[in-house]
C-alpha cells in the first residue's frame, strides 16, 4: 500500500494537531507538513508536493477559496488532490471551492476512518463524493446550493451542456442535484445501480464537470432542478 503524503492546512493549531493525530494512528499516511494560512499553504505545497492538501476555508492572509486557485493555476501543484474542511452549519464557501478545484469536502468532526478513507480516495484521483458517498453529504451541498443560488441565471454554455444531455442523462443529473446516491437513483428509475452510475458518468463528461459534487454545481447552474 503506498504511503498519502498529506498537508493539513487550518488557521487553528488545535485542530491541525486534532487531525494529524487521527491520521497517523493508522497506516498509509504520512503528515508531511502543517499551515496556518493559505499563503503559507501555497508556498508549503510547491516545496512539498503533497499528494493531498487538506484546506480550511476561513484563514487569514489567503482564504481557502484564493488558496485553492492559486494551486490551480500552478503547473507544478495543479494536480495535487484537495480535500475541504468544513463544518457545514457555518461555512458558506464550499461551493466556490469546488468550483476553484476542490476535489470535495469533509466535515471537520470527521472520524479516522472517514478522513482515512476520504484522503485516500482524492489521492487516487477521485472525489470526497464519489459514488458510495451518503445522500446525506451530497443532499447538503445541493441544499447550499440553492440557497446561494436562488435566482441563477444559467449561461449560454451551461444551457448548452445541459441540452446535449439525453433525456435519462438529464433525469439523473437532476436526481444527483436533489441529493440522491447511485442506489437511490436505481430505485427511483427501476434500473441497476451500475446502469445508474453510467449515466451519472456520461452527464459528468457532458456537461463537463469532474465529479458528482460539481455536477450537482452544474446542474443547479444550469436551471436542471427548476424543470
Amino acid at each position: 500500500m503506498s504511503v498519502v503524503r498529506v498537508l493539513i492546512v487550518d488557521d487553528q493549531m488545535m485542530i491541525r494537531s486534532g487531525i494529524r493525530a487521527l491520521l497517523e494512528t493508522g497506516e498509509g499516511v504520512d503528515v508531511v507538513g502543517e499551515a496556518g494560512d493559505g499563503r503559507r499553504a501555497v508556498d508549503m505545497a510547491r516545496a512539498l508536493a503533497p499528494d493531498v492538501i487538506l484546506m480550511d476555508l476561513r484563514m487569514p492572509v489567503l482564504d481557502g477559496v484564493g488558496a485553492i486557485l492559486q494551486l490551480r493555476d500552478d503547473a507544478t501543484t495543479a494536480d495535487i488532490g484537495i480535500l475541504v474542511l468544513t463544518t457545514f452549519d457555518t461555512d458558506q464557501n464550499v461551493l466556490a471551492a469546488l468550483q476553484a478545484g476542490a476535489n470535495g469536502f469533509l466535515g471537520k468532526s470527521a472520524d479516522h476512518e472517514e478522513l482515512t478513507r476520504a484522503v485516500r480516495r482524492v489521492a487516487a484521483g477521485g472525489t470526497s463524493l464519489s459514488a458510495d458517498a451518503t445522500d446525506t453529504v451530497v443532499g447538503h451541498l445541493a441544499d447550499t446550493a440553492r440557497r446561494q443560488w436562488p435566482h441563477q441565471v444559467a449561461s449560454p454554455e451551461d444551457l448548452r451542456r445541459a441540452a446535449s444531455l439525453t433525456s435519462r442523462e438529464r433525469e439523473v443529473a437532476t436526481l444527483v442535484a436533489q441529493g440522491l446516491g447511485n442506489d437511490a437513483i436505481a430505485e427511483r428509475l427501476f434500473i441497476s445501480p451500475l446502469t445508474a452510475k453510467t449515466h451519472v458518468n456520461r452527464a459528468m463528461s457532458k456537461m463537463q464537470v469532474r465529479d458528482r459534487a460539481q455536477l450537482v454545481v452544474a446542474a443547479i447552474r444550469a436551471g436542471l432542478l427548476d424543470d
